[in-house]
């Protein structure tokens, strides 16, 4: 589309593509909602207001019309599929564009991985951009399946898709200055830098932000989000699956700071995002919580194109691409029209059809385990020993000291006190190395339950009330390729495939949440009673969440930030 052409059409002396007639604007700029009608050429918004004529007409008969949104920080593999089945899920929504942070299947199969995902993603019906991995391991204290340097990243930030530097979940690693850390910041330092800093105050946090980092996900109270406010910080608010944090910031929300606050899913399971949605969930929540349309519609949308300099979307303007939704009711907020790039492509709750080319996939298997070495018992070296503790609707952990029942000299599961056995098995490189600990809130009374999805190196992670349960689920996943399996004994009881990365499977989304809530269904037989026990498990490994984690090295101590003993002296 020549420039010349939209100016032509913008001035009215030649005709749009498109007029949708008498809609409700939504105006993230002015803060208003009045009627008006909006003009597209191409992909562009090129005239608001009245008097333009065009090819086509839609006459929305007072409709409201929003910008497109846009989901500020999500790992598209925590959805357990591919892109193009994850648009499936969200475009219909409303969301046409998302920043996506790959490191998961990055932790997994190193630059192959970001190769994949921006492969997957050509020509489908959402915009993916790409904040570029961090972390990969994302501390020294767990063995990741690649080993990502400055020098090795650096080149992404010249892809016109990259918008710069993923959440940097090492914060204590650039606090005290770790050069390996400080390369790769000076790297993107022209770039967006995300950040990843739970609980993180005073004058550690002050020196997070000298480092030139500028944004957080991880709040999970309003005095700590307000800290970071105040120091300049955007405020992604995330509603997870397993982190429910909306609910506890919306009272955070003001008319005097809302523009620095942001709406993002940031992992976010099948049955979440076909249920209730991804971030037209937290705009529909706001809403009925009290904020008023334009503001929680801007933070899903002109807050979070600013902070990613996305400056061609975001708002209805002229020049802006045209990323549009349409919906009646505004507390309801269910979307019934969806446009990108000018285009129609999801009408009520529905993607459009289609022909999009099959992308084949040429990513190496992932499950390297040395099985030899798999052995679940723990010998017993004292009475008392650190105990992972669940904490309901919260990545973090407690680091609870308990006594360990002994059984001949070896740790045995608590299960009247909720103590179960736990371990985390190295499968990227067949080293051998398994962390080996206690859990104490998932709630199984029997069985096992055993996932690749071990964030942030995807380790295989197993959690059972016995050693020959937790070998069955521990096989079971193996002999997928990865996955997630539910086991009683030598009895496998459900699994879910996962051969892409051992985190992704190529299978329609609706397919997979049949069978995740199969597995699901499984694990509560076990005795489980969280809504989503794998989703728990999975985030029971993540070494830079407070307070204590496993990975296949051990027992992390994250608030000291080094393995400790299992045992209590």
């Amino acid at each position: 589309m020549e420039l010349n052409d939209m100016v032509r059409a913008a001035r009215g002396d030649a005709p749009a593509d498109l007029v949708l007639r008498n809609v409700r604007l939504v105006n993230v700029y002015s803060g208003e909602i009045y009627p008006t009608d909006v003009a597209l050429l191409g992909w562009r918004v090129v005239g608001v207001g009245p008097g333009y004529a065009a090819r086509q007409e839609i006459d929305l008969k007072g409709s409201y019309l929003a910008p497109g949104l846009i989901d500020g920080h999500v790992h598209i593999e925590s959805s357990m599929v591919g892109v193009r089945q994850f648009a499936e899920a969200v475009v219909p929504r409303g969301v046409t564009a998302v920043i996506a942070d790959p490191h998961e299947i990055t932790n997994v199969l190193g630059l192959d991985g970001i190769r994949y995902m921006f492969d997957q993603a050509k020509y489908g019906r959402l915009s993916m951009f790409v904040m570029v991995p961090s972390c990969v391991p994302a501390t020294h204290m767990a063995t990741a399946g690649a080993y990502l340097e400055a020098k090795d990243i650096a080149s992404l930030q010249n892809d016109p898709w990259v918008l710069g530097l993923g959440e940097m979940m090492n914060y204590l690693g650039v606090v005290h200055g770790d050069q390996g850390v400080l390369d790769k910041i000076e790297a993107f330092k022209t770039r967006v830098l995300d950040g990843h800093a739970p609980g993180l105050t005073g004058k550690a946090l002050n020196a997070y932000l000298a480092a030139g980092i500028g944004s957080d996900h991880e709040c999970t109270t309003v005095e700590e989000a307000l800290e970071k406010l105040r120091l300049g910080m955007y405020i992604l608010v995330r509603e997870a699956t397993n982190a429910h944090n909306l609910g506890t910031l919306l009272p955070l929300i003001q008319p005097a700071n809302a523009r620095r606050i942001c709406f993002c899913t940031d992992d976010r399971h099948p049955a979440d995002l076909l249920d209730k949605g991804g971030v037209d969930f937290l705009v529909r929540s706001a809403l009925r919580s009290g904020v008023d349309l334009v503001t929680a519609i801007r933070m899903a949308t002109l807050n979070t194109a600013e902070w990613f300099r996305l400056y061609d979307r975001g708002g209805i303007r002229p020049g802006n691409r045209a990323d549009l939704i349409v919906f009646d009711d505004p507390e309801a907020f269910d979307v019934r029209l969806v446009l990108r790039g000018g285009q129609i492509v999801a009408e009520d709750g529905v993607m459009l059809p289609f022909d999009l080319p099959e992308r084949p996939s040429y990513l190496r298997g992932s499950m390297n385990i040395n099985w030899h070495s798999v052995n679940f018992t723990i010998p017993a070296e004292g009475r008392r020993a650190h105990v992972i503790g669940v904490l309901s609707d919260q990545l973090l952990t407690e680091d609870r000291i308990l006594e360990i029942p002994v059984v001949s000299g070896m740790a045995a599961p608590d299960i009247e006190q909720d103590i179960i056995k736990m371990a985390v098995i190295e499968r990227h490189m067949a080293s051998g190395r398994i962390g080996k600990g206690f859990v104490q809130g998932l709630g199984l009374r029997r069985g096992a339950i055993a996932s690749t999805i071990a964030h942030d190196h995807h380790n295989l992670i197993i959690a059972g009330a016995d050693n020959i349960s937790m070998t069955t689920a521990a096989a079971a996943v193996g002999d997928m390729g990865g996955g997630l399996a539910v086991a009683d004994g030598i009895h496998i009881l459900a699994q879910l495939p996962l051969p892409i990365a051992g985190l992704m499977s190529n299978q329609p989304i609706a397919e997979v949440r049949r069978t995740l809530d199969e597995v699901t269904s499984a694990a509560q037989s076990l005795g489980s009673e969280l809504d989503d026990p794998f989703m728990v498990l999975g985030f029971l490994a993540l070494e830079v969440i407070p307070h204590l984690k496993l990975t296949d090295q051990g027992l992390v101590d994250v608030d000291q930030f080094k393995i400790v003993p299992l045992w209590v002296a």
